[in-house]
């Protein structure tokens, strides 16, 4: 999706800053100006999603639709690094969008003061090339799962709890999708739950380099298989996950079966 009214053409000062990543081979320039025309949307921008966003800002993405309700609280500061110890009490995505044009002066940000819902998944989704999905509770997760697929736009989903991280990227047509992965909410699930910010912060890394992929391209994206790690003794597993049949979400996108 080329972004109306903007040219993917870089600028000297936009050479200046990418160019040790357009170095990186099978990139390049043309990998830069499709990030520049990029959209994406995550949801939410706390200790994974504000990472996602920081990275995509500082690779040169070119919109960043990012939604988040609410305001800073003390027990954000351990993970949120989009938030300020000064503005407590103060709006988050206001933060959210302060400290991406911080950084990134150039970058266009719809700064969303709401999480997603069923009221508002269809217009945020709309808008974007890549849906990156951050958020912390299943119904949430599921809107976005369901409306990506429905609007045939690719998915990154990551998640972490305690000391562990996973990662995958859903892709309609191509992949299963959330539902495949995850049928039925799991039960006794709650907003609040163990957390250090490194581990959040790790699977925002690479959820910001599966989304710079799927843009540009570049590598081969986690199609049909997913990363799983523990940092309390740093082992990794690629396990592949199977798409079912019968998913009322996506089994009708494979039409070759």
């Amino acid at each position: 999706m080329l972004r109306e009214g903007v040219s993917g053409t870089l600028s000297d000062e936009e050479r200046a800053i990418y160019e040790w990543q357009m170095s990186v081979p099978d990139f390049g320039v043309a990998g830069q100006e499709k990030l520049k025309q990029a959209s994406v949307l995550i949801s939410r921008a706390g200790g994974v999603g504000g990472l996602v966003a920081y990275q995509l800002a500082a690779a040169g993405v070119g919109r960043l639709i990012v939604a988040h309700a609410g305001s800073i609280k003390p027990s954000d500061l351990n993970r949120q690094l989009l938030m300020t110890y000064d503005a407590i009490g103060q709006s988050r995505i206001e933060s959210v969008e302060r400290r991406l044009k911080q950084l990134n002066p150039r970058l266009d940000v719809v700064a969303v003061d709401e999480n997603v819902s069923a009221d508002n998944v269809e217009r945020l989704v709309a808008q974007a090339d890549v849906v990156v999905d951050c958020a912390p509770l299943f119904p949430e997760r599921y809107a976005m799962n369901d409306e990506a697929m429905r609007q045939d736009k690719p998915l990154v989903e990551c998640a972490m709890y305690e000391l562990e991280a996973q990662l995958t990227t859903f892709v309609p047509g191509v992949t299963g999708c959330l539902r495949c992965l995850v049928p039925n909410e799991p039960p006794h699930w709650t907003r609040r739950f163990p957390v250090f910010g490194a581990v959040s912060g790790s699977v925002a890394c690479l959820a910001a380099m599966e989304t710079i992929k799927l843009i540009a391209g570049l590598g081969q994206p986690l199609l049909g298989r997913l990363l799983r790690y523990d940092l309390r003794d740093m082992t990794f597993d690629n396990l592949r996950i199977e798409r079912l049949l019968d998913c009322p979400i996506c089994s009708h996108l494979h039409t070759s079966d």
